[in-house]
Formats: C-alpha cells, structure tokens, sequence
C-alpha cells in the first residue's frame, strides 16, 4: 500500500475568514489524496501584548520539520518578523519542500495575488466612476507584505490623479475587527472633515468600521462609502453589502497542496503562481448589490452560525465553572474528561512540559515543586501526557518525547490523519501544548481560541494552587516538626495528639505517656562538640520512630528530651514498647561508631484520664518515672578511651 504523505501546515488566527478558508482548500485536496496534515496554530497578534505572544508562537518550535514530507505556510498571519524567519531557516535546514501563500520567499515555492492591480482597481473606480476626492485608510501591519503593497497602490493611485496624501487620515491596524473599530473612532474624534470614502486593506475591519459609523447616526453609501478586500461571507452579506476585492483563497489552498503532492511524487512544476482575482463593486459604494445568495439561505447559514456559537459557548462556560472549581490536579484531569469527548475528536493529548511545575515520581504521583525553572522558548525534551484519549479511552502517559509530538504520530492507519497542536501556556511561560486528531469543533466554531485559553487559564490556576498548597504544608512542617530530630516538635505534638486524648477522656480509655530522657549529651558536647551531639539527637529520634509503628504520637520535647504518647496502652505493651526503643538505639549506636555510647532513661505512666486531666500532667509524672530510672543507674562512662572497644 503506497504511504501517506505528512505535511506540516503553519497558521496563526484560523478563527479569521482569510485562514478559514485557505485552510478549508488544504483538507479539501488532502481528504482526495493519501495525505496526512499537522497544523501547528497560534493565536498571536490578538491580546497586543508581547509576552502573550511569545507563548503562543512558542507552538512553532515544537515540529522537526525533517520529520514532514513538505510544509505549507501561512507567513503573513503571523505577527512576529523573527518568528516567521525561525521557521524559514529551520524549514530550510530540514530540506523539505514548501509552499508560502501570499509571501514571496526564493526557496520555496509561491502562490500569491496581484495585491498592487487589486488596489488599484479600488480605488481609480472610487476616482473616475464616483468623482471621490478624499480618502481615509485603514491598513493591515506595517510589517505585513500584501499590506505594505496595498497601501503602497493605495498612495500610488493618489498620487497619479493629484489627490492630497494627508498621514492624520490613516489607521495601521493587525486585519482584526478590534482595529477597524478603533480606525473608525480615530477617524471620527480626528476633527478632520468626513472623507468621500474610507479604505480598508481587508473585510474585516472595513465592517467592523462601517458599524461604528452608523452608530454616529452616518448613512452608508449616503454620508460615507467604504471598500474591503477579500469578499468575506460576512461581508457580502453585511448591509449596505461592502465594495471588496474576490479572490481564490480555497483555491489557494487546494493549489498549495496539489504543489506538494505532485513534487513529492516527481512531478515538476512552476515555482510561483499569482491567481487571479476581480473587483465586486456592490452597496457600500454605491453601485447594484448583485449577491446571488437567497434571503432563505442567508437566514438558514447564519442560524447555524448563531447555533453552533451558543453549543460551543455553553460548553465553555460550563467548562470554565467546572476547571476553575478544582482542589487538585487530579481533579482537574477528571473533570477535563468529559469536555474532550464534547469536541468529538478521534484522539486527544494533554502534553505538559516536565518542568511545567509538575512532575511525575517513580510511583506515578505528581510532584508539584515551587522553585523549578520554567521554560519560557522551546518545549522540554520529555513532556508528561496526564490525559490522553484515544480508542475511545482515556490514559495517562508519564513520559513522551516531545520531538516525537503525539504517539503514533506517523503511522499509517490507512484514513487521513489532520492534527492540530495549539500551545498551552500562562503569559510567556511554556505549559505544554494540545494534540487533537480529527475534529471540527476547531474549525467549525470561531469560539476555539477561547476553548484553549479556557484550557491555559484554569491549567495555570491548579497549579497556583498546588504551589500554594505546597508551601502551606512547609510551613506548616516549620511549624510542627523538629528541624534537627526530623519529628515532631511540641506544636506537631499538640495537633496530633489532643483530638486522640479528648476521645480516651470521653471513652474512659487508658492512655500512655512516656518520657524518654538521653544520657550524657553534655558530656557529648563538652568534649566532641555539639555536631557530634546534634547527631546522637537525631540517632535518638529515629530509634524511638522506628520503634512507635503503632500509632503512638512522638516528639522532641525540649534538648535532650522526648515524649510518646498512645492510647489504649497496657503495661505489658508500655515494658515491650521501652525495649524496643533501648534496642534501637543500641542498633543506631553500633552504627554511628562514634567516641560514645548512645543510651537513654525512660519511664512512662498510665491512665485513664477525666476532664481536669490535662496531658501535660502526665508528661510530668511519666518525667518523674523516668527520673528514679535514671538514679537507679549506675555511673556509667559515655566516652571511650582509646582503643576500647563499644559495650
């Protein structure tokens, strides 16, 4: 059976008409032929914020493009200069085919448009057929080459007809809605008299612009005419319907990936490709609205429009509730599930970065960790995949090289394969990224962007919380375990202790106190130092834990000092319990093989205590007990001399 071929496909803003549809060519030619495509999908450009971006485009880095048979771009969605020559040379080092739209690069191959004869078709029609004068101009990026050349024709027409160029009449914009409302506010708060005509390098923004000016009570043709560029849906059937440019985008999609096919396949063609494309001169300018769409089907698409934005923003503020309510991340993950089969994808993967602030331990655990380095550029080497659908069931996967992208990735199935990778990530901070297999809802639905910063935002939320929680236990440890003996202090000792010793005076239950008392520290310290008796200390501790396996309480009470603490103790278990802990300290002595002998004096007492019995009462008489043990010792020598042996 031949292979299937893999080409990467490089976007930013799919939820935009322009990508939409350009994008909607590519599957087209792919579901026709044995080709598999992995989209790797930004949304930068969107927040105006820089560090917002660098974690989105952050998506970018994480394919080997040497992996892929061949690659089709879509360079000029992407607002970062930098980041579009990253992948031009990492494209270029893998040595594979690829095909840029609508920006020219040698190596590769080109599809493209007349952006300059478009124009300046607009805009001689607006000069010689409506005798307009003055111009406004709403322009895409600055650093974006079919707007440079827009604008360029936009000025070059201007100047060839002798109509003043006056810069307070033009807006940059990014292509997005947002802009061309704000052009619309600059342009009306400027003073400037109102333009014959405003000007706008695509659909979007000029619609977005022309809702402004009819919500200052303008009229459209009537006050102000516009134009677009690219003859949008929404556009042509906005009313007045816009004045736009037609051109192939579908088309341009299918061409890009028929070039691949056929060159991977030895098939020689031409290196670039300009479609053509003509002008709609309709209402906002106006000339004769000619859509040939029915009022019928107008109504039935934008009703499923309308329908499917309601399912898909009801699945996202359920979402939202249900994530942001998470305790922990395994919570979090559960409650994740349910919202992935939603999507209807074929497969699923949670990919985290194993420095994210989680990471897995040798019993399957998650070990969140507050002082770790994050990655800020590029994806860990391994990431850990919590939640991964696939064969309709849900797994986890605790490590997975990230350089391999999903498992199984390049595997023939014998179907097509269409992934989509969307990074996840907090600001510039670098989370991980979503793998999803087969599913429209990213597509279909312009509401996707807001699905995966759901996703980021209550991803970035648990971990705050586990953080939190984290340092809450230590300092919560500072506060009730010993820091030299490794067990409690008197504050662990209190907590752990009382709610047990409350239950033993309502029950009329016999409770146990034991004070154990360690012989000779002083002399320890006077003449080997106070390291050496920190560690008889900490001997001393880990006997009497090693000893407790019962439920007993224990702790360092003061120096050289302990107490244990039990319920339901007999005598018989007090007197075992005591060997037991003179025999461990024997053992950790032997071991220590130091300049002394460890031992220690214990006694304990038993009782059933009432009301007015206070635990420390107790401490005091087993203290007692423990002290007529420590007289009825004979002296005893803790140091040696040299060369004796340990008794």
């Amino acid at each position: 059976m031949k292979r299937y071929i893999n080409i990467a496909v490089i976007v930013s803003g799919i939820d935009e008409y322009y990508q939409s549809c350009i994008l909607e060519g590519i599957q087209k030619f792919a579901l026709s032929h044995q080709i598999n495509l992995a989209h790797f999908i930004a949304f930068g450009g969107t927040m105006f914020d820089t560090k917002h971006d660098t974690g989105e485009y952050n998506i970018f880095s994480l394919p080997d493009f040497s992996y892929f048979d061949g690659a089709i771009l879509l360079l000029n969605t992407i607002s970062s200069s930098s980041e579009a020559e990253s992948i031009i040379s990492r494209i270029k080092q893998a040595g594979i085919p690829a095909v840029s739209i609508d920006r020219d690069i040698p190596e590769f191959y080109h599809i493209g448009i007349d952006n300059s004869s478009a124009m300046e078709k607009i805009v001689e029609h607006f000069i010689n057929y409506h005798g307009f004068r003055t111009f406004n101009y709403i322009s895409g990026p600055e650093n974006n080459s079919e707007s440079v050349q827009r604008y360029n024709s936009f000025r070059k027409v201007l100047k060839k007809y002798n109509l003043p160029f006056d810069d307070r009449r033009v807006y940059f914009g990014d292509f997005r809605a947002l802009s061309g409302r704000q052009a619309a506010e600059y342009f009306l708060s400027s003073g400037l008299p109102l333009p014959d005509a405003v000007i706008s390098a695509n659909d979007v923004m000029a619609v977005s612009a022309m809702s402004v000016f009819e919500e200052h009570n303008l009229k459209i043709p009537n006050d102000v005419c516009f134009s677009g560029f690219d003859n949008t849906y929404d556009a042509r059937n906005y009313s007045p319907e816009l004045t736009s440019i037609q051109r192939p985008l579908s088309e341009s999609g299918i061409l890009s990936c028929r070039i691949l096919y056929e060159h991977i396949n030895g098939k020689k063609t031409e290196r670039n490709f300009i479609l053509d494309m003509k002008p709609r001169f309709t209402q906002s300018c106006g000339c004769q609205s000619y859509n040939p769409e029915t009022s019928e089907s107008f109504r039935k698409h934008n009703y499923k429009i309308l329908e499917n934005n309601a399912v898909s923003r009801s699945m996202i503020n359920r979402m939202s509730c249900r994530l942001i309510d998470c305790d922990n991340f395994e919570e979090y993950i559960e409650k994740l599930k349910p919202f992935v089969t939603e999507i209807k994808a074929e497969e699923f993967y949670l990919c985290l970065c194993d420095n994210w602030n989680a990471g897995i331990d040798g019993s399957g655990n998650y070990n969140f960790q507050m002082n770790q380095d994050f990655s800020v550029e590029r994806y860990t080497e391994n990431v850990v995949i919590p939640c991964s659908f696939r064969n309709g069931k849900f797994s986890s996967i605790p490590s997975f090289e990230s350089k391999n992208m999903v498992p199984d990735m390049f595997s023939d199935t014998g179907k097509n394969k269409f992934y989509y990778f969307v990074p996840l990530h907090f600001r510039e901070r670098c989370l991980g990224y979503l793998a999803i297999l087969n599913s429209d809802f990213l597509i279909k639905t312009p509401m996707f962007q807001t699905w995966s910063i759901t996703i980021c935002s209550s991803l970035e939320n648990i971990r705050k919380i586990e953080c939190l929680d984290n340092a809450v236990k230590k300092l919560d440890r500072l506060y009730t375990v010993d820091t030299l003996s490794g067990i409690y202090n008197r504050n662990g000792f209190n907590n752990n202790s009382t709610e047990l010793f409350n239950y033993c005076i309502k029950r009329k239950r016999p409770v146990m106190l034991m004070f154990i008392d360690m012989d000779n520290l002083k002399v320890i310290n006077d003449n080997l130092g106070h390291k050496s008796g920190d560690s008889a200390i900490h001997a001393i501790a880990e006997a009497i834990r090693d000893s407790c396996t019962n439920g007993e309480v224990y702790c360092r009470f003061g120096g050289d000092e302990f107490i244990v603490f039990a319920a339901d103790y007999t005598e018989k278990e007090a007197r075992i319990l005591t060997e037991k802990i003179h025999e461990n300290i024997r053992k950790k002595s032997e071991n220590l093989n130091q300049k002394y002998t460890l031992t220690a004096s214990i006694g304990y007492h038993i009782q059933i205590p009432d009301e007015n019995t206070q635990i420390f009462q107790l401490v005091t008489i087993a203290d007692h007990v423990m002290y007529e043990q420590k007289k009825k010792k004979k002296k005893s020598r803790y140091l040696k001399k040299s060369g004796e042996k340990n008794e």
